[in-house]
């Protein structure tokens, strides 16, 4: 039995109208999605700050 099934797409008709509607769509969940990775790479950066800031600390040179 042979399960290799291929499709190939060659065209999408997609109005423009809804084009501009998904364009939108895709910026608005964008901003919430780059505030949730700004706080992340924050709270990672403050974790590695911390550490450094700890040996630095400890060891009184860098």
């Amino acid at each position: 039995m042979n399960t290799d099934n291929r499709v190939t797409v060659t065209d999408i008709d997609i109005p423009f109208g809804r084009l501009i509607v998904i364009f939108i769509i895709w910026g608005l969940a964008a901003v919430p999605a780059a505030i949730i990775l700004g706080i992340i790479f924050s709270l990672i950066s403050l974790l590695f700050t911390g550490f450094l800031g700890g040996i630095v600390g400890v060891t009184g040179h860098m």
